[in-house]
């Protein structure tokens, strides 16, 4: 068995793959329009993805606060840097829990939690 995607409903599908595409660098692998009133998109180029589900009539987002995705990155600092010239608040962190690893978390246009990983 092997991990497919992680299904994220969002409130603006156009905001949300701004984000997805700009801010954390995943490619659209393909984007289709399922209903009239509902658009879905696949990001990411690995075996993993995340798939943006987009329907007119949902009411509200349900977003669980203990719920992340994490991507890993070259250096924390870099990152914070760039998402405040972004105008991106951090959400939490940065964290250093032992030597080998620091992270941070900021939200996402629908208030998922994203966290950037830094291996050190």
């Amino acid at each position: 068995m092997k991990f497919c995607w992680a299904t994220l409903h969002v409130k603006d599908f156009e905001e949300s793959l701004e984000f997805y595409q700009n801010i954390i660098g995943l490619e659209v692998e393909r984007r289709f329009e399922v209903e009239p009133d509902r658009e879905i998109a696949f990001l990411g180029d690995g075996e993993t993805k995340v798939e943006l589900v987009f329907e007119d009539n949902q009411e509200e987002i349900k977003i669980g606060k203990d719920i992340s995705l994490g991507f890993e990155i070259d250096s924390v600092n870099e990152m914070m840097t760039y998402l405040k010239d972004k105008g991106i608040s951090i959400h939490s962190g940065p964290f250093q829990p032992n030597p080998n690893i620091r992270f941070f978390y900021i939200l996402d246009p629908n208030g998922l939690k994203i966290q950037f990983v830094e291996n050190c």
